[in-house]
């Protein structure tokens, strides 16, 4: 990896001189700030870290001369990561460089690339501030278009994890086949996907242990007319059980396996979608010891939660984690299987339930369950059954939303949600021991004012029996313009042990390409999740300053 440096080094030096002898080519990029001051909370029973102040910080810099791109990512983390970041993330360096060249049918990338092969199965690299993420690969990466209908691409590196890379390495090829394009078939849409990724890792001269472990996949995206389908297949080759740097089983290897299914239909007013994923030992790490850590942290597929995104404080209290992993301990459980079903229907203008503006509604259910599985504790093995009577209920929920506008100044979003979760997703504890009930309603009313002025006001409730019992919540938000905006937030537990407010107040300011937003107020412990992928994040007070600006 030190001769890719100096190539790079080398490549950034040779665009230099050719910006400056022909042309000065464009420079583009941006920063990124997230600086916490943390405070003690004696009634949140939060004590503040030696290290108040912490902060996240990213200066990216491109640079583009015709068929050359050249460009560096530095990170600092300054004393110490925010809280509830990967500790790896320490200090302060260049974390990503690289130097592209594109050329017709050519791509070529030297340095830190993102990529992902389909649906992203079987490799993603990719990168998310909000989550802590990012799954770079160091190495190489070439892109070739034989036809306007078949490409190749193949990938070569080590995974990035912090400032440093890691000790397995990954190498992978993915191709594409557009057979609608070849085929010429009026509305018709097929393309034929294929991949192929492998770990690399030394054993350290236990023979037991493969130094290779290969995965393959297949998929099939059909479009005809109004109709959308989508499968995707992947087999991961035996490897070792692991969890927080132990191989917890030393007598055998484990295949992994995950299927995923999409099936849709659209049309002006109408919207269908069905998602199944059945997940069988399928973690893959680029290294073998990484699996349990709760960052994320070198994990080599993307594997998110296929649930309904909410956008409210409490509809977020128990979102679902997914459960890809084979356990033989305690916890015997083998990988996940369940699936989404979202409506979205339009009531036309002008109709007795449409009114003036129309009617826009969606509903959502979901369901996740653990495989069944019947486990061997005297051999260290188990077999699953593809679908058989269901294995242990993980997670069910069911959404339903209006959403309306009753004039020019005045519209609404009405949301309500049943949720029935086991408490070991939430909390991290064995599953299979309680389940949590909960019933959220949302109302949510935005009234505009006129010259980019509006008040946004959200009504909330959460009612359970079960562990923190219930919750009110509340946002007040003013928007003195398009760019500028005050709010004031509550999240109100008062069914338990205590009653605690989780408050906050802050506003933003955007000016350009620049945005700055402040917020102080308390944090509620738990998941925090992003298109699926979760963090945990523990209960903590303190100032909250956010800046991001882009050229």
């Amino acid at each position: 990896m030190k001769s890719l440096r100096t190539l790079i080094s080398l490549a950034f030096i040779s665009l230099g001189v050719q910006a400056f002898a022909q042309d000065l080519g464009n420079f583009y990029g941006g920063f990124e700030s997230n600086s916490q001051w943390l405070q003690d909370d004696q009634d949140l029973g939060f004590t503040a870290p030696k290290d108040q102040f912490r902060s996240n910080n990213y200066f990216l810099l491109n640079y583009e001369q015709g068929k050359f791109k050249a460009g560096l990512q530095y990170e600092s983390y300054l004393p110490r990561p925010m809280l509830g970041y990967d500790p790896v993330l320490e200090g302060n360096q260049i974390a990503n460089y690289y130097v592209n060249f594109t050329d017709k049918s050519l791509d070529i990338t030297a340095g830190y690339f993102y990529e992902q092969f389909g649906s992203g199965l079987i490799l993603r690299a990719w990168e998310n501030r909000q989550l802590g993420i990012n799954t770079a690969l160091k190495g190489v990466r070439v892109k070739y278009d034989f036809t306007d209908f078949w490409n190749v691409t193949g990938v070569y590196g080590e995974q990035r994890v912090g400032f440093e890379t890691s000790d397995g390495v990954i190498q992978g090829v993915d191709t594409s086949l557009d057979l609608g394009q070849l085929l010429s078939v009026k509305d018709l849409f097929v393309d034929l996907g294929g991949s192929y990724v492998s770990r690399y890792q030394d054993n350290n001269g236990i023979a037991k242990i493969p130094t290779t472990v290969n995965a393959y996949a297949g998929r099939v995206d059909l479009f005809y007319k109004n109709f959308y389908a989508n499968f995707e297949g992947v087999y991961k080759e035996p490897d070792v059980l692991a969890n927080e740097g132990q191989i917890t089983n030393n007598a055998n290897l484990y295949k992994g396996n995950a299927l995923l299914l999409t099936l849709g239909y659209a049309k002006s007013g109408l919207g269908i979608s069905s998602t199944l994923r059945r997940l069988e030992n399928f973690s893959f790490f680029a290294d073998r010891l990484a699996e349990g850590n709760q960052f994320n942290r070198q994990r080599i597929n993307y594997v998110p939660a296929l649930t309904k995104q909410h956008d409210y404080l409490l509809s977020n209290i128990y979102v679902y984690n997914p459960q890809p992993r084979l356990l033989m301990l305690d916890t015997q459980q083998a990988g996940e299987m369940g699936g989404q079903l979202d409506i979205y229907y339009t009531i036309k203008k002008e109709t007795a339930l449409g009114g003036k503006y129309g009617t826009k509604l969606s509903a959502n259910f979901a369901y996740w369950g653990g495989l069944d599985a019947e486990f061997d504790v005297d051999t260290d093995s188990y077999s699953s059954k593809f679908i058989g009577s269901g294995g242990p209920r993980y997670f069910r929920e069911a959404t339903l939303e209006i959403k309306k506008r009753w004039n020019k100044e005045l519209s609404g979003i009405y949301y309500y949600t049943n949720t029935r979760i086991d408490k070991g997703i939430t909390d991290g504890s064995p599953l299979g021991v309680k389940d949590i009930k909960a019933n959220i309603a949302v109302a949510e009313h935005t009234y505009r004012l006129g010259n980019g002025k509006s008040v946004r006001l959200e009504l909330q409730h959460l009612w359970t029996e079960q562990d923190r019992k219930n919750w009110a919540a509340s946002v007040l938000e003013y928007n003195f313009s398009s760019s500028f905006g005050l709010y004031a937030a509550d999240s109100w537990n008062y069914g338990g042990e205590g009653e605690i407010h989780y408050y906050n107040v802050g506003g933003s300011y955007t000016q350009g390409r620049t945005r700055v937003a402040l917020n102080y107020g308390r944090q509620r412990g738990g998941l925090i999740c992003v298109g699926g992928v979760c963090r945990f994040v523990p209960e903590n007070t303190g100032l909250t300053l956010n800046l991001t600006t882009s050229f």
